[in-house]
């Protein structure tokens, strides 16, 4: 689990091992260094610490610095505390590493002591702080400088030559006690988190600080000390500088709502995840979530609501975080989770559906129980993608495909992904057989018991002049996932039309019923489009039935409501197709203007065979006939199948038995061979029975 302010988590066991034992070496071998020198110093009756004025004087300067610091409330890791290693390293230039380690000691053991919860992290910065003075006095010493108490490195003996003694030790210091803490606190997969990567560039300000400061503190700690308290001004200036900056460089990876991580965030943990899964021969996961129907909350409570539901979410999903998770927002309504080690896809989509799940309790908004519902998308890698950047789009495709499927949450696949290069000349070639009319309509019967044509039913057929025939669900999908099936049904529209308004010349009058999608409903100006359109065929509104799903009154109600009211009213019928396969059917289907109900081939099936299913199906005719609905069972394939429907007393059938969907031309001799007598614009309530169903003819 992570904290929302850092996103750290606990790393695995194997780096978390070595990160124990590395820490427990670093304080050790500190401590025990600090306690040789200071027992070498004093067996040799040498001052462990200057006394007279520069010690007062430094001491207070260390007093004030310390104040600073429990004042400041931050840690000191990879912010930088310069005042605290300027200090430090005017104490090593004058004094050597012993009074220089001891006045580090101070520092951390007084600011740990009063920020309890900080106790370890404090040991390890001193210890690490003390490594590198040990350091930077081993660089010094090739000089052939030696400082201490008794014989400090006075001003008076600097000259040209001290330039690159001085930057040397500088940067060797800060260079070891940076890169130990690096080590200690660093995630794993051996990136670095992304302010402390902007935190390096601060570090050289840090030493150019140093550099100005310390030998000045030196200077006036020789010959003026009373003055050395002065320099706490410039220190905690320098502290406060980039204390500021650090905070401006992780609130740019924080979302200012909710207080997770954001994208930026996400991508780069991500990155340190897959450096170790791929160091490890290990998978992990993304997972995208979505809220479902997010606007209408912001639509009907007001965006403040809206907020006060995305922290509320936000905390919901920090608490059902599998071990090891890390979470982020992405921005609106969606979310990303981060599964550092999974065992497998289906062991990431189960920790998806889980972490869904924990929404499934209301949650109270200004008196209001609301359901949270959500869509979740999972990529893993490597089977999905080897970057970040990849892992995150594939993630996007499955949510989407898990929000369009009702299905919770989905696991990527290449065959739904609109922006695979095969797919996308599919789409490519989709559109140039638009606007070369390479894509067929084909017309299958719905005939009733009494063996009148109810209708046709319009189904799109494209023959790739490379691929051969394209399954009509491949490229129907990459039109809706694309934005091109507005572009597709203004097509079908226009060639269904051009048909009926053929027929009718021909003195053939039977209505044809065209698919139109949730994205087609929503589209503002449709129900007007589509009045044009049989206005200018000169086709009568009855004569055109268009067939919707329940999924329409799922993303936005009140625009598909406004649609369809204004396709009835223009006397558009309107069919439902493949009822009973959604959710909340029986809620929408009061709501929707349908004269038609279309029973899913799914119930049919089976329907001789499976008495649940027959009585599913004579459940949904009751049902219908009590709104005054048309019933007509899609997918009937053979005789038994039709006889039960006849009995069950659906009204017509629609299948292979009757008829296979057949190209224009073969279904107006098929229509002409049926005598079809019965001319309206619209079709009538049938019902009754016939003695057998009527022969189906050769399939083209």
């Amino acid at each position: 689990m992570q904290s929302p302010a850092t996103g750290r988590t606990a790393p695995p066991r194997d780096h978390a091992a070595l990160s124990r034992w590395f820490r427990a070496a670093l304080i050790g071998g500190a401590a025990l260094a600090l306690l040789i020198g200071s027992i070498r110093l004093v067996t040799r009756g040498a001052a462990l610490f200057p006394g007279a004025e520069q010690g007062w004087a430094l001491a207070v300067l260390t007093g004030i610095i310390v104040g600073h610091l429990v004042a400041l409330g931050r840690d000191r890791w990879w912010g930088g505390s310069g005042s605290g290693a300027a200090l430090t390293l005017a104490m090593l230039l004058l004094y050597g590493w012993v009074p220089a380690a001891l006045v580090s000691l101070a520092v951390v053991t007084l600011v740990g002591t009063v920020r309890r919860h900080r106790r370890q992290q404090a040991l390890l910065h001193g210890a690490a702080d003390i490594t590198g003075i040990g350091a930077a006095a081993l660089v010094l010493g090739l000089w052939g400088s030696h400082p201490s108490v008794a014989g400090p490195w006075s001003p008076a003996e600097w000259d040209a030559a001290a330039l690159p003694a001085l930057l040397c030790t500088a940067l060797a210091y800060l260079a070891v006690a940076r890169t130990l803490l690096w080590f200690c606190f660093a995630p794993p997969g051996g990136g670095l988190p992304g302010p402390h990567r902007a935190a390096l560039l601060r570090q050289v300000s840090i030493g150019v600080a140093l550099l100005g400061i310390a030998p000045l503190i030196v200077v006036v700690t020789v010959h003026k000390p009373l003055l050395v308290p002065l320099f706490a001004v410039p220190l905690i200036a320098l502290d406060s500088t980039l204390w500021i900056a650090r905070v401006r460089a992780e609130e740019q990876l924080l979302d200012p709502l909710t207080g997770l991580p954001n994208r930026r965030w996400l991508l780069d943990r991500t990155r340190a995840a897959l450096a170790e899964a791929e160091r490890t021969g290990s998978r992990c996961a993304l997972v995208l979530i979505d809220l479902d129907r997010f606007r209408w909350v912001n639509d009907t409570l007001g965006h403040l609501a809206g907020d006060r539901l995305l922290l509320r979410v936000a905390d919901r999903l920090q608490r059902a975080l599998p071990r090891d998770a890390e979470t982020a927002r992405l921005g609106g309504d969606e979310f990303a989770v981060l599964l550092p080690r999974v065992a497998s896809a289906t062991s990431a989509q189960r920790a998806a559906r889980e972490i869904i799940a924990s929404f499934g309790a209301p949650l109270e908004l200004d008196g209001m129980p609301l359901v949270v519902e959500a869509s979740a998308g999972v990529a893993v890698y490597p089977e999905h993608a080897a970057e970040p950047e990849g892992l995150l789009r594939r993630a996007d495709v499955a949510m989407y495909t898990a929000k369009r499927n009702r299905a919770g949450a989905e696991v990527y696949e290449p065959s739904r992904d609109i922006n695979t290069p095969d797919r996308l000349g599919l789409l490519g070639d989709l559109r140039r057989a638009l606007d070369t009319g390479e894509v067929a309509l084909h017309y299958q019967p719905k005939v009733g018991f009494d063996g009148r044509v109810a209708g046709l039913e319009a189904l799109v057929r494209w023959e790739h002049p490379e691929r051969g025939r394209v399954p009509p669900d491949q490229f129907i999908e990459i039109a809706e996932t694309s934005g091109l099936m507005p572009r597709l049904t203004e097509y079908v529209l226009e060639t269904a039309l051009g048909q009926l308004a053929r027929w009718r010349e021909a003195g053939i009058t039977v209505p044809v019923a065209v698919n139109v999608s949730p994205r087609d409903v929503y589209t503002p100006g449709f129900a007007g489009a589509v009045a044009a359109r049989l206005a200018r065929h000169g086709v009568p509104a009855g004569s055109l039935q268009l067939e919707i799903t329940e999924h329409v009154m799922l993303e936005d109600p009140q625009q598909a409501a406004d649609t369809l009211a204004g396709l009835t009213g223009h006397g558009v019928r309107m069919s439902l197709d493949d009822f009973g396969t959604g959710y909340s059917s029986l809620s929408h289907l009061r709501r929707l203007p349908v004269s038609e109900l279309k029973i899913d081939r799914s119930f049919v099936a089976r329907l001789a065979k499976d008495a649940e299913d027959a009585e599913i199906v004579r459940c949904t005719v009751d049902l219908a006939h009590s709104l005054g609905l048309v019933v007509v069972a899609e997918g009937v394939e053979d005789d038994q199948t039709w006889e039960r429907l006849r009995d069950l007393g659906c009204d017509a059938v629609q299948g292979w038995l009757v008829s296979p969907a057949m190209p224009a031309a073969e279904t107006t001799a098929w229509l002409r061979a049926r005598r079809s007598d019965a001319a309206h614009d619209g079709p009538q309530p049938l019902s009754g029975a016939t003695t057998a169903p009527p022969a189906r003819p050769a399939t083209p």
